[in-house]
């Protein structure tokens, strides 16, 4: 696979979400779709990361340093529900979405599930955030309904990105308008996300802190 840098642009190669076989080539991120789309797979990986990161800490367990595993679990999980559900998905569905359902009125099923998806995302990972208080509070007991919940979750997640990421997004780079695109870097162009390269609000230090020093790769620096 190979692609030509063309302009003023760079040249990008990024494995979009872990175990999967897609690769996205953005050549010009002068051209408005190139930095919109840039952002909401930057996004995807932020988030895939931090899933991924979530994996192996449940492969390897609390150990010796309970303390330190469920404080690391906890500020994943306030990410994601802080980040990506409150400003990723409302995006998505208040602007790219129905642009990408009238430039292709056939991608309508494809566009349902992906709401659902929204919709449920919050409250299933709020309802992690309890399974794991009730794991660390009351022990040993509560840690399966945790890990097959968690387990579920990443499941879930990933493949809601890798559906949008193959099914969508290459519509929306094909059909959308210059005036769509227009609304969508408002929407998407400037990035929000610290973990996907976005401005560090200082309120949010002791979060990153904790996930990025503490956690494992493919997110943090922490050991597994």
């Amino acid at each position: 696979m190979s692609c030509r840098l063309r302009g003023a642009g760079r040249l990008i190669w990024r494995k979009s979400l872990p175990g999967s076989l897609h690769y996205f080539c953005l050549m010009d991120l002068h051209h408005p779709p190139a930095r919109a789309l840039q952002l909401l797979r930057d996004e995807h990986n932020a988030v895939a990361a931090v899933l991924r990161s979530l994996q192996l800490m449940m492969a390897n367990g609390p150990g010796d340093a309970p303390m330190r595993f469920f404080d690391v679990l906890r500020a994943m999980l306030f990410y994601i529900d802080e980040f990506p559900e409150r400003l990723h998905h409302p995006s998505e569905s208040n602007v790219l979405f129905p642009r990408i359902a009238q430039a292709r009125p056939d991608v309508m099923p494809v566009i349902s599930r992906l709401e659902k998806d929204h919709v449920q995302g919050e409250s299933r990972v709020r309802e992690l955030q309890h399974l794991l208080l009730a794991w660390e509070l009351l022990g040993d007991r509560r840690r399966d309904a945790f890990a097959q919940a968690a387990e579920e979750y990443v499941r879930f997640y990933l493949d809601h990105m890798r559906t949008e990421e193959t099914q969508l997004l290459p519509v929306a780079q094909e059909l959308l308008t210059e005036a769509d695109w227009v609304h969508l870097n408002a929407a998407f162009g400037h990035p929000r996300d610290p973990l996907a390269g976005g401005e560090m609000d200082p309120s949010y230090d002791r979060l990153f802190t904790r996930i990025v020093m503490k956690a494992p790769a493919p997110i943090g620096v922490g050991s597994e």
